[in-house]
């Protein structure tokens, strides 16, 4: 069976290359500021959390946007209220399974890349978990 660039199974396959590609670049990046990576890619029934970093005492559950465009808002934009809401789930998902870290203080992050080449956005404390 032939496949052209345009069949989905490749378009998914580059996809997911640059979204690894777009992990690789903001856990550098993140280490070069001084966050020391814990884990990456933590898989859960509330979606996935793509970097858990500790910056000193802190947990920092990082989420990871690539975008080649900002024609609908960028990067940044694209982690909406559901997507926190998921995010916030699963870092307590996470916490449950180390207790070790539970009694830290955590905050979300967010790396936003315009694309693999572009400048990166790191959004310190981007949101929120409230009550």
């Amino acid at each position: 069976m032939r496949c052209s660039p345009s069949d989905e199974g490749l378009r998914v396959g580059s996809r997911a290359l640059r979204g690894s590609a777009a992990e690789v670049l903001a856990t550098r990046f993140l280490e070069g500021a001084g966050l020391v990576l814990v884990e990456r890619n933590v898989r859960c029934r509330f979606g996935e959390i793509d970097i858990v970093a500790r910056d000193g005492d802190c947990v920092v559950f990082v989420e990871v946007r690539l975008r080649a465009s900002s024609r609908f808002g960028g990067a940044a934009a694209s982690v909406d209220a559901g997507k926190q809401r998921r995010l916030i789930a699963a870092a307590r998902w996470y916490l449950s399974r180390h207790p070790r870290l539970a009694d830290h203080p955590c905050r979300f992050d967010v790396v936003a890349l315009a694309g693999v080449d572009g400048p990166v956005d790191w959004l310190r404390d981007a949101f929120r978990v409230d009550g």
